[in-house]
């Protein structure tokens, strides 16, 4: 009996190690242009993301669940840190592999006022070069967009510093004024 349970746990480890892996991918480097699609929002409304570049910095922010502790974090400070982020003329876009349905419960919960792309098949995920974690989820990244390119990509993105480092690198990247 103790075997087959020993052989059973350690049949569902290596599983469970499988699921939670990510898969690799080379996120885009500082210069390449940024995916233009029209994806989909938390209302479930098409976002032409070309048109939403040429608005000015656009911070791109993948983040795995909506509704999970870090990602909660994450994004409510965001929220809380508007006034900086609006400041240095930032507007944001959050992005999972959620549903159109839990993104806008998500956004509602928290007041987020930022749109929510809902990208469960990962189309966009795969575009930016965010790796996957194998059951659906992408990691937490973030991509600074300046006129349709990438300036800046935080591949370790921690929800307690993110903001902080998000304004270092728009202000590291600005264009200075003619």
């Amino acid at each position: 009996m103790f075997k087959a349970l020993l052989g059973v746990s350690i049949a569902a480890l290596v599983i469970v190690a499988f699921l939670v892996t990510s898969t690799k991918a080379d996120p885009l480097p500082a210069g390449a242009p940024a995916p233009a699609d029209v994806v989909t929002d938390q209302d479930g409304k098409p976002l032409n993301l070309a048109e939403v570049y040429k608005k000015g910095p656009t911070l791109v922010y993948f983040y795995p669940k909506a509704d999970t502790p870090g990602c909660r974090k994450q994004a409510c400070s965001l929220r809380d840190s508007m006034a900086d982020i609006q400041k240095a003329g930032i507007q944001i876009i959050g992005v999972s592999m959620d549903q159109p349905e839990s993104q806008k419960a998500f956004q509602e919960k928290y007041t987020l006022p930022f749109p929510l792309v809902a990208d469960p098949e990962g189309k966009l995920v795969k575009a930016f070069g965010v790796p996957m974690i194998r059951i659906g989820f992408s990691k937490r990244q973030s991509f600074l967009v300046r006129d349709g390119r990438i300036v800046w990509h935080d591949p370790e993105v921690d929800p307690e510093t993110h903001v902080k480092k998000v304004l270092e690198a728009a202000e590291k990247t600005a264009v200075p004024a003619k």
